[in-house]
């Protein structure tokens, strides 16, 4: 499957929309998905994706040990290394298509900020 590498424009901003919530390989959910190559566990964070005119709810798939601590909604991240990987299947006799995310990690813009041991300036 073809991966491609997200680029982004320099005003690009992303805004947390939802804690992060675990991925199964399974439909019963028994067993958490993990990355093929290092077996880490995998979870889905809803991210609000803005740039110029438009706003954008995009689901991106994180390794456990790409979240940061304190991520929480309405929180600015960067995303590392974002790609893309188009996707399609047949279900049922219908076809079903769209665009899976995945990031290598989230950053918070403002770590300070999400600090209980730091006082607001």
């Amino acid at each position: 499957m073809a991966r491609i590498r997200v680029g982004l424009l320099p005003t690009t901003t992303f805004m947390v929309g939802t804690l992060p919530v675990p991925k199964y390989a399974d439909q019963e959910k028994t067993q958490f998905a993990t990355d093929r190559e290092t077996g880490v566990r995998l979870f889905t964070v809803t991210v609000f994706f803005m740039e110029e005119d438009r706003a954008e709810a995009l689901k991106i798939t994180v390794p456990e040990n790409g979240l940061p601590d304190g991520l929480k909604p309405g929180f600015p991240v960067t995303t590392v290394e974002l790609f893309a990987t188009p996707w399609a299947r047949i279900f049922n006799g219908s076809l079903s298509d769209g665009i899976a995310y995945r990031a290598a990690a989230l950053e918070l813009i403002n770590p300070a900020a999400v600090d209980p041991g730091k006082k607001a300036a």
